[in-house]
């Protein structure tokens, strides 16, 4: 059986209060006793060895990387079941430069936009121009990652 006295039971209740976080921050830690000049110490616990430094990015594999999961997110949002799921994955990618193409109402461009089908019209004005977005396309800034499949008026 194990006994403590006064002593070891008021220390390890200081140590826990000490340890105990309080969500604030003590200004006296911030500013080192010689205002800031003197080296600060490597690690707050003896035998801890500091992080080294970083290895230099591969900025090729960085792009390929950012490409993959694009790639990823574009599967993902497909995919997924939820309208709000879909639409937080597209405003994602919007925040990195990849947009969504819905060309409603533009011409036909097949270097930028996939036939899916045909809509006939009687309107002339309307004709070669897109009806309807089937699958939404993606771009890259400028660069096209996914056509937009389409369906296009046709005259009758």
């Amino acid at each position: 059986m194990s006994t403590t006295t006064g002593d070891e039971a008021t220390g390890a209740v200081h140590a826990l209060e000490e340890d105990t976080p309080t969500g604030r921050l003590d200004p006296a830690d911030d500013v080192p006793a010689d205002g800031g000049t003197a080296p600060r110490p490597r690690a707050s616990k003896s035998g801890v060895e500091p992080v080294g430094v970083a290895a230099p990015i591969d900025h090729e594999q960085a792009l390929a990387d950012r490409h993959a999961l694009i790639q990823l997110c574009l599967y993902a949002m497909d995919r997924a079941r939820s309208g709000g799921v879909a639409e937080r994955i597209e405003q994602g990618l919007a925040g990195i430069g990849v947009h969504a193409m819905r060309p409603d109402g533009q011409r036909f461009d097949p270097s930028l936009h996939e036939a899916g089908g045909a809509v006939p019209t009687d309107d002339a004005s309307l004709e070669g121009t897109v009806a309807e977005t089937e699958l939404v396309g993606f771009v890259d800034h400028d660069r096209l990652l996914r056509a937009p499949i389409v369906t296009v008026y046709t005259r009758r």
